[in-house]
């Protein structure tokens, strides 16, 4: 079978299943190309919520579909590739954070999307990258502990006197950047702005000329009059930047931006989904109420 004729039969299922095809900005070209739908991991959540469709097929991350059966308990979501996990999420277990809440009472969970149902559950309110700062300023209190990503965290207190219990957890793709790579990337391309993703490492992050979701990177590079940029977050996001900016050149900071995760879903994994309506995700009720209520929480605040 080939590329082209496989599209044609998973766009022929989505008609037949009324289902919607969601793909974050980071999978592979070619599921990107046939969504219905890409973004960021707020920006799928929401649409996950408003959608119409019988049947969501998420191609992502395993987190990302349970946001989406937690949003839309009535739909059938379906993860393509069940083993497609979140290193980051794995970092943080309900145990472990009821053991750092019962440390510090009565001081509220911040927690990335990039994180379990479970771990969301026990969580005040959740934020992507996209609305990470708007939601921790629209915080009254003065302490929060922050989960699972030390660096968007990081970040995150430059733009607030709040005082962070940050969680020792990272996105391993975006460590991988290293500050020295880019000081010289930029060194030899001084007319490309950096612009990177706030999960990389704080070093890393002073050296951009912006930082944003992948969202922000579309509408940045988009709007800038610039001709050529640096770009540090995975490579995914390439795709649609070239897209919509034919006559503009983007540099990939370093090979080692690829998340294998983010990569497994093939288009035939979708097609199979299609075909055989599984793997389910499915989010129990004692999980899904208080981390519908967290994720309610982060959606009413506007985002960048």
């Amino acid at each position: 079978m080939t590329q082209e004729s496989l599209k044609a039969d998973i766009k022929a299922l989505l008609k037949e299943r009324k289902a919607v095809l969601l793909a974050h900005n980071y999978m592979r070209d070619e599921v990107q190309e046939i969504a219905d739908i890409t973004g960021d991991s707020l920006a799928l959540s929401i649409e996950a919520a408003k959608t119409d469709a019988e049947v969501i097929v998420f191609c992502g991350v395993h987190f990302m579909a349970e946001s989406a059966s937690i949003l839309a308990p009535e739909k059938t979501v379906l993860l393509p590739r069940l083993d497609a996990g979140c290193p980051m999420a794995d970092m943080v277990s309900v145990e472990a954070l009821k053991e750092m809440k019962a440390k510090l009472p009565g001081v509220p969970v911040v927690t990335y999307v990039n994180s379990s149902a479970a771990v969301k559950a026990e969580s005040d309110i959740c934020c992507t990258s996209a609305n990470a700062v708007k939601v921790v300023q629209s915080m009254s209190e003065k302490e929060i502990i922050f989960a699972p990503d030390r660096n968007l965290g990081s970040y995150i207190a430059r733009f607030t006197d709040k005082k962070f219990h940050l969680w020792e957890g990272y996105c391993p793709t975006h460590e991988r950047l290293r500050p020295e790579v880019v000081k010289e990337l930029k060194a030899a391309n001084p007319d490309a702005p950096f612009v990177c993703h706030p999960e990389c490492n704080p070093k890393v992050v002073e050296l951009a000329d912006h930082v944003c979701s992948t969202t922000g990177m579309y509408d940045y590079c988009k709007k800038s009059s610039a001709k050529r940029f640096i770009i540090g977050t995975e490579a995914g996001i390439l795709w649609r930047l070239k897209r919509e900016n034919p006559d503009k050149e983007f540099i990939l900071a370093s090979p080692a931006l690829i998340c294998p995760n983010m990569k497994l879903t093939s288009l035939e994994d979708v097609f199979e989904a299609l075909q055989q309506m599984k793997p389910v995700v499915k989010v129990p009720e004692e999980i899904r109420i208080p981390a519908k209520r967290a994720l309610d929480r982060m959606l009413a605040i506007p985002r960048d």
